[in-house]
């Protein structure tokens, strides 16, 4: 705000005084130098108007007021004399409550319900006039403002005489409206949906990048899997010298066997069950009661025997010498167990190929099982046809009945490991361990599994009449099956030997036996001839044993004449047979 500045600051200085002449387009007040006339009489009647104010205040003073100055925020009393604010000078008198005239407004127009100021009333800057009567106006003393223009017209106008001004030579500072508000707003509102449209776009990259990292570890997980089953295009099929991609000896297989005891016809029936984890298959591979196994004493025995004589650890030990497996446990199948099973899984399906007659029934009564196709077979049916052997036929017939009635019971097994598990404990059987009711119940539950989805078959393991395996049984179910080891012992190993006594002297077997163990051969007992042979015999069936059965002949006593080639037994290497020429003492 500028301070006011004393009109005769320019005659003192040596200037001739400046009067207002107006306000610019900003408000600010504009000047012009006036003449000596005009400024002799500018001061003539600046000093006529501080006389007739002195005798106004003295006046004033004689009626008793005192005091000076007034509250500018009082509407309504008294108000004391005194100075005015705005440099004029003027003294006015008391004025009544209640103004004689209306005031003026922001834009200088008159407000209801006053009485318009009389011609040269002093001019109040705020719009309201004067609470006196008529009083000379006093121009205001200004200094002189270099900066400013001299005033472009130099007449004054009569002295005494207020200058007209207009509303439109005043600034105002307008308030603000309604509008900023309303592009505030509209700004917070753009602003605020920029940004929500940047974070749904960064979420959407969020989201596609999550996804294309799911489909890559999906795609690398699948290829992965893939290969460890050597199932890629390419690479599962066997390749020139090279073998398939994942060896039949490395994939992971689960294996049990189950020997089933037929309690009323006697007579056992040994199967394993064979889950590959890393092929998805399963397979029940069927054994003959011939294969030929070695007995804990190193005797030569058969399967068959070896469940009867040895119980189910020590066959589990001699299939595993003999087939190269890992057979993780025993399941004895008692007939009145089969019997309860097929019941509780709600009957089976077979395609039967005979007849079975009804043990209980009498003589030409209807079969129990008829032969054909998708026959149902309840418990007691289903152990009928499992251990049932015709006139005539061999083994493997009835043996492959067993199979057949597996495979129907793994597709009515329910695929649950826990409900699989509580109808094993169903059951009531005790199992030996390491077995356990929990262990054969997720096992049949992943074969059952298998077999509903056409990935289960059963598979005969050949053997030769003396029990042995051939070349086919290695090939097609020892190896690719069950992942053996069927193959020549390494050259470093013992040298098997079987041992036939035709001496007619059954000490000489034990005495045979202990020579040979100190020669550092491995004994198999091939059993006592029936009659008496006059020469013994050392037999080998591969060129490259040769050597070894000359060495056996040797360590028994015997003449070299007596080794040939020839057929060996018991899986042996070099087959015996000791005949009345054989002197233990030699």
């Amino acid at each position: 705000m500028n301070d006011r500045y004393d009109a005769g600051h320019g005659a003192d200085g040596g200037g001739a005084p400046y009067e207002l002449v107006g306000y610019d387009e900003y408000g600010r007040p504009v000047y012009r130098q006036a003449t000596d006339q005009q400024a002799q009489h500018h001061q003539q009647a600046q000093q006529a108007q501080q006389a007739q104010q002195a005798q106004q205040y003295d006046a004033y003073q004689q009626q008793g007021h005192q005091g000076y100055g007034y509250d500018p925020y009082t509407t309504g009393g008294h108000q004391q004399p005194g100075y005015d604010p705005y440099g004029t000078g003027s003294v006015a008198p008391q004025q009544p409550q209640t103004p004689a005239y209306g005031s003026y407004d922001t834009y200088g127009a008159q407000q209801q319900g006053g009485q318009a100021p009389q011609q040269g009333a002093p001019y109040d800057p705020y719009g309201q006039s004067a609470h006196t009567g008529q009083q000379p106006r006093v121009t205001e003393q200004t200094a002189h403002i270099p900066q400013q223009p001299g005033p472009a017209d130099d007449d004054p106008g009569p002295a005494g005489t207020a200058p007209d001004y207009r509303t439109e030579q005043f600034a105002f500072v307008e308030e603000p409206d309604g509008d900023s508000e309303d592009v505030i707003d509209w700004m917070k509102f753009t602003e605020n949906r920029t940004e929500r449209r940047e974070e749904a776009k960064r979420r959407a990259r969020s989201r596609i990048v999550a996804l294309a990292v799911v489909l890559a570890l999906v795609a690398a997980g699948g290829v992965g899997y893939l290969w460890y089953a050597g199932k890629l295009p390419g690479l599962s099929d066997s390749g020139a010298g090279t073998g398939t991609t994942t060896a039949a000896g490395a994939q992971k297989r689960d294996v049990i066997v189950v020997h089933l005891h037929d309690t009323t016809g006697g007579g056992t029936t040994t199967a394993l069950l064979v889950d590959n984890t890393t092929t998805e298959q399963g397979t029940t591979v069927l054994l003959p009661n011939s294969l030929a196994l070695t007995a804990d004493d190193g005797a030569t025995t058969t399967l068959a025997k070896s469940v009867e004589d040895d119980g189910s650890e020590g066959t589990r030990t001699a299939l595993d010498t003999v087939l190269g497996t890992d057979i993780e446990g025993t399941w004895r199948l008692d007939t009145p167990f089969l019997l309860t099973l097929v019941d509780l899984v709600g009957n089976i399906e077979v395609d039967t190929d005979t007849d079975v007659p009804d043990p209980d029934a009498k003589k030409g009564e209807a079969p129990l099982v008829k032969k054909g196709k998708g026959q149902t077979l309840s418990g007691k049916m289903a152990v009928a046809y499992a251990t049932h052997r015709g006139s005539g036929e061999p083994q493997n017939a009835q043996l492959e009945r067993f199979g057949q009635v597996m495979h129907g019971v793994l597709r009515k097994m329910t695929s649950d490991p826990d409900a699989a598990t509580l109808t094993v404990q169903t059951l009531g059987q005790i199992l030996e361990p390491p077995l356990t009711d929990k262990d054969l119940g997720d096992f049949l539950a992943r074969l059952s599994d298998r077999a509903k989805g056409g990935d289960h078959k059963s598979a005969l393991l050949p053997v030769q009449d003396d029990g042995t395996l051939t070349a086919e049984a290695s090939d097609s179910v020892v190896k690719d099956v069950l992942g053996g080891t069927a193959k020549s012992p390494d050259e470093n190993a013992a040298v098997s030997v079987s041992v036939r006594n035709a001496t007619g002297v059954k000490d000489h077997t034990e005495k045979a036996r202990v020579v040979l163990l100190n020669g550092g051969f491995t004994f198999r007992a091939a059993g006592t001839a029936a009659a008496p042979e006059a020469t013994s015999e050392v037999v080998y069936a591969d060129a490259a044993d040769k050597e070894s059965a000359t060495e056996v002949a040797k360590t028994l006593g015997l003449d070299a004449g007596s080794v040939t080639k020839g057929k060996v037994t018991g899986n042996a290497r070099v087959s015996v047979v000791l005949g009345q020429d054989y002197d233990p003492g030699s």
